[in-house]
């Protein structure tokens, strides 16, 4: 096998395995360190060892027990050397699993017990993303739209507070599981933006395996809470925008913003099934939650057989209602541009121009602005906010097709008036 071969398979053990192996190893060791730092040194082990040994027949198998090695000899170490019945029952683990209860999916099981009421919503985020999705600091970091080292502290804290209020690392009961419900939601959504625009200089544009798995997980929680609206929503926009997936990104690796894409290129099932998933909510009667007015958003934008035939004013009466549940200035940026479609795009930067102060370090600010001032033809300031956007931009895609359209600014004259941005998961978006 090649080194690209291995390679390959270390980063998909990765994607595949890392939340199961450190799910497994919290339930034993009890320690969400302990299992993050073990399941680390195993893929460590792996990066050395595979090239030489070959990849094995069962890389989950093999990563588990290299990082059960792995911790038993870190807790050797901070242990009593003579503590010899404790250090049989490690290396034995005859113990029967616990039964699974409610959640029938150890990575599940993980979220869940991140996602512990007693911690606060950002941390269980962070921590969530970071242990079971297998993010880097930085990749939850620029989700966040914060600092490094505030994430990093905000993870840090949170693993100490389990350990020291002795927070339960169990199955959450039929119970527990409603109040646990939005703060997976949020993991999941954050989760499936990281692959659905993903950040990194040496990460590919669109990350499947993310996009996959948080659709995988959101169905699994829906089995649990069928009724759960806001789950159903959830799934529908993520089931809605992986539709669009392949027709995201164009042969040369340049993003395909949402106006130029061949539509008939979406994955039809998909996008049937979000549809379903909206009526049978609509149906309800019951007032929508967030993620049910952002899939009704992508309903509206994937009904339409052409881009021209948009509903825009249905689409800025959702968000004038997501405005009401979510006054954000992202929800707002959203908005403005569903209004540049309605009213110009010099009402629409009058707006947008407003929310600087907010969202100055955000790429897609200066993405937006930036076609709003080329639509009015004012592109020497239309070029400073594309050098902006491109200098925030963390995704290789986007990056291309705003180098682009930066160069060429003066080159076309009168040329297409309509919005290169429309709806983004938490931004304008392709």
């Amino acid at each position: 096998m090649s080194s690209v071969d291995v390679h390959e398979a270390i980063t998909r053990a990765h994607h595949e395995e890392w939340a199961r192996v450190v799910a497994t190893l919290t339930r034993r060791f009890g320690d969400l360190d302990i299992a993050e730092d073990a399941a680390a040194e195993a893929f460590a082990v792996a990066v050395q060892r595979w090239p030489a040994d070959g990849v094995p027949p069962n890389p989950g198998a093999w990563l588990t027990t290299t990082a059960n090695h792995k911790a038993i000899d870190r807790i050797r170490r901070e242990r009593k050397r003579d503590d010899k019945q404790w250090e049989a029952r490690m290396l034995s683990d005859d113990d029967p699993p616990e039964p699974l209860g409610a959640i029938d999916d150890e990575r599940l099981r993980l979220i869940f017990t991140c996602c512990h009421p007693a911690l606060g919503m950002e941390a269980r985020v962070a921590l969530t993303l970071r242990l079971v999705g297998g993010l880097s600091v930085a990749e939850i970091a620029r989700a966040f739209l914060a600092q490094e080292s505030t994430v990093g502290q905000r993870i840090t804290r949170a693993k100490a507070k389990i350990k020291a209020t002795r927070i339960p690392y169990r199955v959450p009961s039929a119970e527990d599981l409603p109040v646990r419900v939005s703060g997976v939601l949020a993991v999941l959504f954050l989760v499936f933006n990281e692959g659905y625009l993903a950040t990194g200089p040496d990460t590919d544009p669109v990350r499947h395996d993310l996009t996959a798995e948080s659709i995988r997980l959101t169905r699994l929680i829906r089995a649990l809470l069928p009724d759960d609206g806001e789950v159903s929503g959830l799934l529908a926009l993520m089931l809605m925008t992986e539709a669009r997936r392949t027709a995201r990104i164009s042969g040369s690796g340049e993003l395909v913003p949402l106006a130029e894409q061949d539509r008939g290129a979406w994955d039809a099932a998909l996008v049937a099934e979000g549809h379903r998933l909206v009526r049978e909510r609509l149906a309800t009667g019951v007032a929508p939650g967030r993620y049910q007015i952002l899939a009704a958003i992508n309903a509206v934008h994937t009904s339409a057989r052409d881009v021209r035939d948009t509903d825009w004013s249905q689409v800025a009466a959702l968000y004038d209602q997501l405005l009401r549940l979510d006054p954000s200035p992202i929800v707002a940026l959203n908005r403005a541009i569903a209004v540049a479609e309605l009213d110009g795009p010099e009402v629409a930067l009058a707006t947008v121009d407003g929310l600087e102060d907010r969202l100055v370090g955000y790429h897609a600010y200066h993405a937006t602005r930036a076609d709003l001032l080329r639509r009015l033809g004012r592109s020497q300031e239309s070029r400073a906010a594309y050098d902006r956007a491109i200098e925030l931009a963390g995704n290789t895609a986007e990056t291309a097709y705003l180098t682009r359209r930066r160069d060429q600014l003066g080159a076309v004259q009168g040329g297409d008036q309509r919005a290169e941005t429309d709806v983004r998961l938490h931004g304008p978006a392709e």
